[in-house]
């Protein structure tokens, strides 16, 4: 039989622990996203229209790129 070293109810209290921690970890890196985001806008606005058009064309690439990665890599 296999040896449990940690018992059932330890397990679940770890799960509960990080299940409760989880949506904030979340929210802050959704925070700092937001921030650098703003900025980085702020930033491109101040460039210029031309700079502009480019940005939007990469942003929808790596937008594209990433879904596509995500839906590959589902398991």
């Amino acid at each position: 039989m296999a040896d449990m070293t940690r018992s059932p109810v330890a397990l679940l209290a770890e799960e509960a622990l990080l299940g409760l921690l989880l949506p904030f970890w979340q929210m802050v890196i959704a925070a700092v996203v937001f921030v650098v985001v703003i900025l980085s806008v702020t930033r491109l606005v101040r460039r210029g229209r031309s700079r502009m058009g480019t940005a939007l064309l990469v942003t929808a690439a790596a937008i594209v790129g990433l879904t596509v990665l995500g839906v590959l890599l589902q398991t």
